[in-house]
């Protein structure tokens, strides 16, 4: 029997190395593994040897006899993407990059952000070359987005983190944690003490609608409220009106599916997860029963991938809603043929109106939020959908429909902010950069780096940043070997010690340690994987414990 890659692939591909007959597709370097929604196993090829599973970070490989109801269908979704792709003969992946010569010396760089891309940069400099990385981030806890960002319900998506635990157990990395770079120190003092700088601050904004009454009351950042049902200390004080039947989700990528599934699970479920206590309390308060989600072109032109669409149907005494009249006779790509079909399964699923409803409103663009002093409904364009170039169009119709809601959520996608004393492409919101290295006035900037979403934009998934950290690694270790960089004055303890200077109590690997185990405790006593203390004191407060 062969394994299944399912629901949880991070694209990471740590299993792609570790299968000795080669048979997992697509592979970093194949054009189209950087717009691949997951990776999939050849069932005709597989040996059944589990190598795979026991590589992925995320736990999202099984055994087909090993497979849940809520799963099986991945078997076909592996063995339909080889019918399109058959394997290619006498394929061979590229070869392992090798390590740095140990005569250069020991390599020091500081990394800015502890998010994923951040991690899998310091993994690869680690394993590939003699050196000190210190991880810098303004918050008291490490993994960015992993932590913050991905929703209470995927735990098993959360597993990557312990990849990188195990990769960071040794002192060869540090952490400096509730430290903010451009305020206790900056990237001049952090170019002094180390060969290298990469930023790995990912993409802290969202983008705006540029509609009226967009600054209403109840018109809410996803970006916000993703943070505050995740417990980040930021936006741990916000509260949010649930009290009304309906909330209206603007853009149809994954972040609006989580959304729409914490607002319409039953708090009970969200209650063995890790997810912000201050949320549960006020989900459970929580009137809506209906999440109403708009995107301005067609089923097949969703933000959202197949495996979250997919991952809806499954969810109790909820129903997923799509109308017929948006499920057109359109010539469909073969990639794209499961996500249409399910569009049409839930087009013609039965509903029960004892359920609470996520309904799809595809063509539909906003072109105001109405309300005087908070939002009251949302106005929207009908559009039709005009292919020119090979690109598909949302054009108005000159139709508009009013939906009432007192919730309005806006997921249209996040943008970069610009990073101190770095060049900064305010159209694009990235820094400006060639495979990592960062540009000014087109030229390399000796010694500085970009990696994740303030490189190449907010796209892609976690495991996407493994590929795109070790291109910018690539380039900075290529750099250290040609004597491009300029050897750091001062050493470990010489930064150890300004730091203090400027941020006594800074959490270090300890101080994280005994956050991370009092949130484990405080979850054990209760049945969840950890109760996330929310607030930077009662962090430091743990930290110092």
């Amino acid at each position: 029997m062969a394994y299944v890659i399912t629901q949880r692939c991070c694209n990471d591909a740590s299993c792609v190395a570790e299968c000795p007959v080669d048979c997992i597709r697509p592979t970093p370097g194949q054009p189209e593994f950087a717009t691949a929604e997951m990776l999939h196993i050849d069932p005709d090829t597989c040996i059944d040897c589990g190598a795979c599973a026991d590589a992925c970070p995320v736990d999202a490989v099984f055994a087909v006899e090993d497979l849940t109801a809520s799963l099986e269908r991945y078997r076909d979704i592996n063995a339909e993407y080889f019918e399109r792709h058959p394997l290619e003969a006498g394929f061979a992946p590229a070869p392992a990059p090798g390590r740095v010569p140990k005569e250069l010396g020991t390599l020091r760089v500081a990394i800015v952000g502890a998010g994923p891309a951040a991690c899998y940069a310091a993994d690869a400099i680690l394993r590939r070359a003699d050196s000190q990385v210190e991880l810098f981030d303004r918050l008291p806890t490490p993994w960015g987005l992993v932590r913050a960002g991905v929703a209470p319900d995927h735990a098993g998506t959360k597993t990557v983190s312990g990849m990188f635990e195990a990769a960071f157990r040794r002192d060869t990395l540090q952490y400096y944690l509730d430290v903010e770079v451009g305020t206790h120190i900056t990237h001049e003092e952090l170019l002094a003490h180390h060969h290298a700088v990469i930023y790995a601050v990912g993409a802290a904004t969202d983008r705006r609608l540029g509609v009226p009454g967009e600054d209403l009351t109840g018109s809410v950042s996803a970006t916000e409220f993703v943070a505050w049902y995740n417990g980040h200390p930021d936006y741990a004080d916000r509260s949010y009106d649930l009290s009304g039947g309906r909330a209206v989700i603007v853009g149809n990528g994954n972040v609006a599916l989580d959304i729409a599934r914490v607002l319409t699970l039953d708090p009970d479920e969200l209650a063995r997860t890790d997810i912000a206590d201050h949320a549960l309390e006020a989900l459970r308060a929580s009137n809506i029963s209906e999440v109403v989600i708009l995107g301005r072109r067609g089923p097949l032109q969703a933000a959202y991938t197949t495996p979250e669409f997919l991952a809806l149907a499954h969810l109790e005494n909820v129903d997923v809603v799509v109308s017929t009249d948006d499920l057109g006779a359109e010539e469909i790509d073969p990639a794209l043929r499961m996500k249409y079909t399910l569009a049409e399964e839930y087009a013609r699923a039965p509903r029960d109106l004892a359920h609470k409803r996520i309904v799809f409103r595809f063509r539909a663009s906003p072109t105001a939020l109405l309300g005087t002093d908070r939002v009251t409904a949302v106005e929207f364009a009908h559009n039709e959908l005009v292919e020119e170039n090979g690109q598909i169009s949302a054009v108005p119709t000159g139709r508009t429909e009013i939906i009432e809601t007192g919730l309005v959520l806006r997921s249209i996608g996040y943008r970069g902010r610009p990073v101190p004393a770095l060049p900064f492409d305010d159209r694009a919101g990235v820094v400006p950069n060639e495979r990592g290295r960062v540009l000014a006035d087109g030229e390399p900037l000796p010694g500085v780096y970009v990696t994740g979403w303030i490189k190449r934009g907010a796209r892609g998934v976690i495991g996407s940043n493994r590929v795109d950290s070790e291109e910018t690694v690539e380039q900075l270790l290529a750099d250290f070997a040609a004597g491009r960089l300029a050897a750091p004055g001062g050493d470990r303890a010489a930064l150890r010690e300004l730091v203090e200077s400027r941020r006594p109590g800074f959490v270090d690997r300890a101080g994280w340690k005994a956050i991370d185990a009092a949130e484990k405790a405080a979850g054990a006593a209760t049945g969840r994987p950890r109760v996330k203390f929310t607030t930077r004191k009662a962090l430091l407060d743990a930290a110092r414990e």
